[in-house]
């Protein structure tokens, strides 16, 4: 793991809760829709966020 301080830590880890949080989210909103464009715009959304929080967990791998 890198040189990261407990602030740092405690700050990767409320981000990735939120990306997940976020991502978990408009997956269902993405599920629950109908309009296909929207449908759209929350899948993508929604992995975008999934790719956000692997993103940050690596700084917690390296």
């Amino acid at each position: 793991m890198a040189n990261l301080s407990q602030v740092e830590l405690q700050n990767l880890r409320h981000l990735i809760g939120a990306h997940e949080t976020s991502y978990a989210k408009l997956t269902t909103y993405a599920e629950d829709c109908v309009d296909p464009q929207i449908k759209q715009m929350f899948t993508k959304s929604a992995q975008e966020a999934l790719n956000t929080k692997q993103k940050l967990m690596s700084f917690l791998e390296n």
